[in-house]
């Protein structure tokens, strides 16, 4: 039997029960929590307790009493009409991988600000990349923040939490003379081995941009180059594969864009167009060449000339330094990198940029004198 207003009831089995609101399910429904004792009194005491807490714990973080995993289930369905195919799926892999085993059952309203900090603690004690887990962290905000903004909570957590703080980690570019050896190695080869390195080295595009050129993305009488999508491999939850390869649009709006085509990738590009069997630039087949293929002919390539430690992304570097080096303004580097700012830019090539800056203190100097 129930004691009027305050939701304690005498059971079959002889103990009391106490009910106390602890939220709302995703359905809306009421969410309620539950609490057992030998006497009406001793149920009657916790219960006060419990009503208190979460009382406060809804007016200060709303009634969203369904976990956090659940909301990402509502969150990535949201995400899958206005983001790339790419990004969905790499959303999906870090949640499940990295973030939803630690707090996926926790009630969205009972995440706090020692919840997320832990939850970072945890991927430091794991070994993961500071890089890597400012990475996840901000996955975890955004989830959290369209939380706030859809009214599923009051607050956001993710307030003064402590990250590792970030290496700077500066690519090497190569110099003219390792240029100059590998374009030459490149240039020797059969040209859908070689021709990756040479629109990296004169282009600077990625590799995934690369692998996705089609010849008619390229306008050789105008000599000029337009890149608008990308190839690459992504990360599959469950099934027998655990990747699959994916032709999809730019990274960003600013990485569609137009490139020049310089007077040796010129000469190249023409002579391969008239043996190339497909629409992909840089395959020997009908099909497009993945990234890993052109990853590995690179690696055959770096290695008969003798350079043991370069990456491919290395390619990319040298060219924004090459430009660098001649004075080009960085505005026109910027958008022929495809970089959402011009401060990505000189974030990144900062070093590079120091003779400018010597050129820069040193014409000062002369006009003072």
């Amino acid at each position: 039997m129930a004691r009027k207003g305050e939701n304690i009831y005498k059971r079959k089995d002889g103990r009391w029960e106490g009910r106390y609101k602890k939220g709302r399910k995703k359905n809306g429904q009421l969410k309620y929590g539950y609490i057992y004792g030998q006497t009406y009194a001793d149920v009657k005491y916790r219960l006060y307790t419990y009503k208190l807490h979460y009382h406060a714990l809804i007016q200060q973080q709303g009634e969203s009493g369904f976990s956090y995993e659940e909301w990402t289930i509502i969150w990535l369905s949201q995400q899958q009409s206005t983001v790339k195919v790419s990004t969905y799926t790499t959303y999906l892999y870090k949640l499940k991988k990295y973030i939803l085993p630690s707090i996926g059952n926790c009630p969205l309203n009972q995440l706090t600000h020692e919840t997320v900090q832990n939850l970072v603690n945890s991927w430091l004690q794991y070994g993961l990349k500071a890089s890597t887990i400012h990475v996840l962290y901000q996955l975890v905000k955004k989830t959290l923040k369209d939380a706030t903004e859809q009214s599923y909570l009051k607050q956001t957590p993710c307030t003064r939490i402590r990250l590792p703080k970030k290496r700077q980690v500066r690519v090497r570019a190569m110099t003219k003379k390792e240029q100059h050896v590998l374009e030459s190695c490149a240039k020797g080869l059969p040209l859908y081995r070689g021709l990756s390195v040479l629109l990296a080295l004169n282009t600077g595009l990625r590799i995934g941009e690369i692998a996705a050129l089609r010849w008619t993305d390229i306008d050789l009488k105008q000599r000029m180059i337009h890149i608008t999508q990308t190839f690459q491999r992504v990360s599959l939850e469950g099934g027998i594969k655990k990747t699959q390869l994916l032709m999809d649009s730019s990274k960003t709006e600013s990485s569609n864009r137009v490139i020049p085509i310089s007077t040796t990738l010129y000469k190249y590009l023409k002579k391969w167009k008239k043996k190339a069997p497909g629409s992909y630039v840089c395959s020997n087949s009908e099909l497009p060449s993945e990234p890993r293929l052109l990853t590995y002919y690179f690696h055959k390539i770096r290695k008969q000339c003798g350079f043991e430690h370069l990456h491919f992304h290395q390619l990319r570097h040298t060219f924004a330094t090459r430009c660098i080096e001649t004075n080009s303004d960085i505005v026109s580097l910027s958008r022929l990198l495809g970089h959402t700012s011009t401060k990505t830019t000189l974030d990144i090539y900062a070093d590079s940029m120091v003779e400018s800056r010597i050129k820069v203190i040193t014409n000062m100097s002369k006009a003072l004198q």
